[in-house]
């Protein structure tokens, strides 16, 4: 007579632990969701294959998204279809906040890439003719980056005022004419041969085989402020998962990569 209360009872007993035994289970699910970061193909994402082995003896579950320009990363980032980038130095990461009103963080340095001019037409910038076409990234940063390498280098002198977004409408003293072409930065090694020469950034130079060291014909000083940083959305920065990528990237291993993959091309900036 007294069975069937018993049975009620450990029926029950059973569902609870069902329950609790799915509640435990769900955080370890939740846990294997990789996180996706965005990189731009060459260094950026050669390096970030090497962070995701290195993650993965923390626990952490990468999986690397490719781009082939600067504006998707950020865009993908904000929309939720990333959880990180790496691509970008600060001085481009902040002038996306600003100009977008994306709510990113950044929570680390990756990177140096030196930006170099190339030609395929004369060995040294002092050997441009007048009128010569030289090709320049077209976003604002690495535009005025580019600019002033060029001001560095004697091509022409810039506004006192331009800084680091000068543009070309800020060249006040130009004696050789020297006519700026804006172009997509990605595109700029392809049309190299339509041009007199091009300033690059560094990624995408070494993607199209270029070696900033020996095939440069002039090189930016890599003590300045466009080291390439790890974003994330703001409301993201203090999860777990950051400490761990930013734990991994930072790792002697990733340095020493760096070091013996690309020499002095790509200078590791922690």
């Amino acid at each position: 007579m007294q069975r069937r209360p018993i049975l009620r009872h450990t029926l029950k007993f059973f569902s609870a632990l069902s329950l609790l035994s799915s509640l435990a289970i769900a955080p370890a699910q939740a846990q294997d969701k990789p996180i996706k970061i965005g990189v731009t193909a060459g260094p950026h994402a050669e390096i970030m294959e090497v962070v995701k082995k290195i993650a993965a003896k923390d626990g952490l579950n990468i999986q690397v998204v490719e781009f082939s320009d600067y504006i998707q990363p950020n865009a993908a980032l904000a929309s939720g279809d990333l959880d990180a980038n790496s691509y970008q130095h600060l001085p481009y990461l902040e002038a996306q906040i600003k100009d977008r009103g994306y709510k990113f963080a950044n929570v680390g340095a990756t990177i140096t890439f030196p930006m170099g001019a190339y030609s395929k037409s004369v060995k040294s910038l002092d050997s441009l003719k007048a009128g010569a076409r030289v090709g320049i990234p077209n976003d604002p940063t690495n535009g005025g980056r580019a600019l002033l390498l060029l001001q560095a280098q004697g091509l022409f002198k810039l506004k006192a005022n331009a800084g680091l977004k000068a543009t070309p409408l800020d060249i006040a003293d130009n004696p050789k004419k020297i006519k700026i072409i804006e172009l997509d930065a990605a595109q700029l090694p392809r049309s190299l041969a339509d041009l007199d020469a091009a300033v690059i950034n560094g990624n995408y130079a070494e993607s199209a085989g270029l070696n900033p060291i020996t095939d440069a014909i002039a090189i930016e000083s890599p003590k300045g402020p466009y080291a390439n940083v790890i974003a994330v959305r703001d409301q993201d920065k203090a999860k777990p998962w950051v400490a761990k990528l930013l734990k991994a990237y930072h790792s002697p291993e990733v340095k020493q990569f760096v070091l013996k993959q690309y020499k002095n091309s790509v200078i590791a900036a922690w």
